[in-house]
This record gives structure tokens, sequence and C-alpha cells, in this order.
């Protein structure tokens, strides 16, 4: 796959990011960045300088950092336990990853995970992928046939999420619902059904209307006889911007009807409304002109709305207790391209639920993570960057005597606080590695809750 238009502004528009789910934010990480050098310390830091000013930062940061055993679930867990206060009775809990391939943070968010169900009550994992894909993995973990590895393949195949990592958390959680039938744990994709939905999802809602409203089923079985199946989405870019915009309207007529009568529906029906919700989401999406960057921006709005919507959704149809997973830009307040991306899933999250959302975002200081190169052909391919170089939000918060902990952003001191809403460079990695400035974000204002890893390496690939 090639770029289809030259950037607009720093990051730039691969395809990737207005088609497939696998890809959240595509901001670039420098690819060299200097060599950090040796820090003053707070006793050797003249007061009253810049490098006293930070060391007085960096004190602060010390006061409020809680340490981190380890990123690997398993095992003991009372270093956890002030990130479940931070938590507290939020009903959705966003966990970002500032890049899509790093080892470190996918384990730590099935070790995060892990306590949040035992400990906090939590039931539901949501993924930043297609909603058609998340009920695959649901069905297997209620019992469903197959193997853990197997539905990983079929799942998150090209996904950076088709890893090592994610085996070892589905399998978790299919594991703790045969050993607790009384507590059954939940996956959904809470995302459009790019790169396709398959024809699965059509026929979910088709057999139900058939069903409970055989007398829509012509009508509906017409509107959808030229969008099913939808598995080339590259192919289907290819089709006129008026064709695809008359497919997102029929596909919006679907749902229409499919809806006219949800109340009489009873609880099996409310699901068939959603699958063809998704289904319009998706057509919706897929109607972007990607010659116009308003068009793209507005289809990049639209996602993390439906992103948002549906874990929304999700959450008040069961009641149960979220962990979303997805990258920082799409779980936090807000991104590290706001032209791009104006209001993040995070942000529409926090304005419908409150303080029934709460945020935390991922940093690091250096290593290595996955990244597919400009062209986004091919494969994951492993991407090293050098230590935080003076100046970045990481090094500073390397300097910390912890080597991986995290912090309250709501209620660090104040030398601390100021210092979190000021923009600083700050690794931050999508899909694409290119050697554009590094991205800046004001750490403060994007997250409620902030974890620092020392260093990280690339996700095993399964």
């Amino acid at each position: 796959m090639t770029r289809l238009r030259k950037t607009t502004g720093r990051r730039g528009l691969p395809v990737l990011t207005a088609v497939v789910a696998a890809t959240a934010l595509l901001a670039p990480v420098a690819s060299a960045a200097p060599a950090a050098s040796a820090a003053p310390t707070a006793a050797t830091a003249p007061a009253g300088s810049a490098e006293g000013r930070d060391a007085a930062v960096v004190r602060a940061l010390e006061r409020a950092a809680h340490p981190l055993r380890s990123t690997e679930p398993g095992g003991r867990t009372a270093d956890l336990r002030a990130l479940g206060a931070m938590v507290g009775d939020a009903k959705v809990v966003g966990l970002g990853e500032a890049t899509h391939g790093s080892h470190e943070f996918f384990a730590m968010k099935e070790r995060v995970f892990r306590y949040l169900v035992e400990e906090r009550g939590f039931t539901t994992f949501a993924l930043e992928m297609s909603w058609s894909a998340g009920l695959r993995i649901d069905e297997y973990l209620q019992g469903g046939e197959g193997d853990a590895r197997r539905i990983a393949a079929e799942t998150l195949a090209g996904s950076p999420w088709e890893r090592e990592e994610f085996v070892s958390l589905i399998s978790w959680m299919r594991e703790h619902n045969r050993r607790h039938p009384d507590r059954r744990v939940h996956f959904m994709g809470d995302d459009l059904g790019a790169p396709g939905l398959g024809d699965h999802i059509f026929e979910r809602v088709t057999s139900s209307v058939r069903k409970t409203r055989p007398e829509a089923l012509p009508r509906l079985t017409g509107l959808y006889a030229g969008l099913r199946p939808f598995d080339d989405v590259f192919a289907y870019l290819r089709k006129p911007v008026a064709e695809r915009k008359q497919n997102a309207a029929r596909a919006q007529e679907a749902l229409d009807l499919v809806a006219a009568h949800q109340d009489a529906g009873g609880e099996e029906y409310a699901w068939t409304v959603q699958h063809a919700r998704n289904i319009a989401q998706t057509f919706a999406f897929a109607a972007l002109d990607l010659a116009d960057p308003a068009s793209v921006t507005a289809a990049e709005r639209l996602r993390d709305q439906v992103m948002a919507d549906n874990v929304l959704w999700w959450q008040r149809r069961t009641g149960h207790r979220i962990l979303l997973s997805a990258h920082n830009g799409h779980v936090g307040y807000l991104s590290t391209d706001p032209a791009m991306y104006p209001r993040t899933q995070g942000a529409v999250l926090r304005d419908l639920l409150g303080r029934d959302y709460a945020a935390i975002g991922f940093g690091f200081a250096g290593g290595s993570f996955l990244t597919k190169d400009t062209s986004l052909d091919g494969e994951w391919k492993p991407v090293s960057v050098p230590p935080a170089a003076p100046g970045m939000n990481e090094h500073t918060l390397d300097r910390v005597r912890h080597r991986d902990f995290y912090l309250d952003l709501r209620t660090v001191p104040a030398s601390a606080r100021t210092w979190l809403d000021r923009a600083r460079p700050v690794y931050d990695a999508g899909s694409v590695f290119t050697p554009d400035p590094l991205p800046t974000l004001a750490l403060g204002r994007a997250y409620d809750v902030l974890v620092h890893l020392h260093r990280v390496r690339e996700a095993e690939k399964l």
C-alpha cells in the first residue's frame, strides 16, 4: 500500500489511518534524537537556575510517583493498589499505549486488567479493533470452539496486536471464565469494521430480522445486496466518492429500517440494531474523500466519536466496568496532532461520563517498538529510538529514582503540575515511523494518570 497524497501538516495521511482499525494515531517518532546528557542532581543544581527548577520538578514528581514492581502479568499486585484508588469508581478506564508495538505496554495491559477484574469488579476488555472481530473473540471466551492462538491469528491478522502478548490475554480471559462461570469477562471491539466487515456481521442482522420482523427482510436484503461482503477495503476506496456516499446512505437506510421497532424487539434485537449501526458507521467512514484534508479530518473525528459511542452503548447495555485499550491519542483528552484529530475518544467519554471515565497514558524513555514503513506495506518491523533527550517530557520523567512508575496527574504538587501543563516533545508512534520532528504534548492536560517506563522492546510476533 502506498501513500496516496502528500501530507498536510506535520504528521501526514497514510491510507491506513482512514481505513484500518489497527491504526490509531500516525504520529511519527524522530529517527534519531541526541543522546541524553548527564543531568544535574538536586544537590548540585544551583538554586533558581533552569537546572535547579528542573531538579525541583523531579523532586515533586518523586513525591507523587508509585513504583511498579513489574509490567509482566501474574504475581503480587500490591504495587497496583494505588492505581486502583486512582481509578476509583470509574465505569470506563482508558489505558493507552505510546506505540502500537511494545511488549511492555501490551503486557502491562493484561496485568492491569487482571487486577481490575480480580480486585475492582471489571468485566470487559475493549480494544481499538473492529466490532465484528471483537464479537468473534468474545464468543471464544464464552466457550466457543478453537484455541487462543488461532482466534488471535484470525481476528488480529495484520494488526499490531497480532502478537504473543494478546494470545496471553485471550488465554487468561478464557481460563478465568472456565474457573469463574459466575464472574465472566468479555471482550469487545469498539471500532469501525475496517479493514473488512466480512459477511458474518451482515448475516447476524438479516437472520435476526428474518425471525423477528420478516416483513422487513426483502427491503433489508435489497439494501445490503450491493454492500456485502465488505472484505477488500483498498479496492473499495478506489470506487468513486459519489458511489461510496450512496452506499453509506444505503447502509444508513438499512439501519433505520432495522431500528424502526427497536423498543419492541427485546434484548437480542437491541444487539441486532447495534450490529446494523456498526455497518452504517463503517460505510459512513469509508465515504471519505482522500483528496480533501477536511474530509479526512471529519472522518477521523467520526471514528473517535463512534468508538466512544460503542463503548458507552456496551457499558449501558451490560452494566460492565470496562478497561478500554487504544493508542494514547484515543484514550486521552488531547492528541499530538489536534488538527487531524480534533476531538478524541477520551474527550467524548469524559464529556458523556464525567468522573466515570479516567484516562491513563503510557510513556517511555527509549527502546524499540514496531511500525511499518511509510508505504504501510508488509510486516510490522522493529524500530529503535535512543534515550530521551533534554527538553523531552520523558527525559525529566526518567530522572525520577524509580525505573518504572505511575502517578496521578490530578494530585501532583503544584510545581510538577505547572511543568506537566506545558507542551514538550514526546515519544509517540502510531503505525508509521518517519524522521519528522517529534510531536509535542502537555501530559497534565492529556491524561488523568501517567505510567512511565524506562525502556521498552518490540512486541513478540505470533
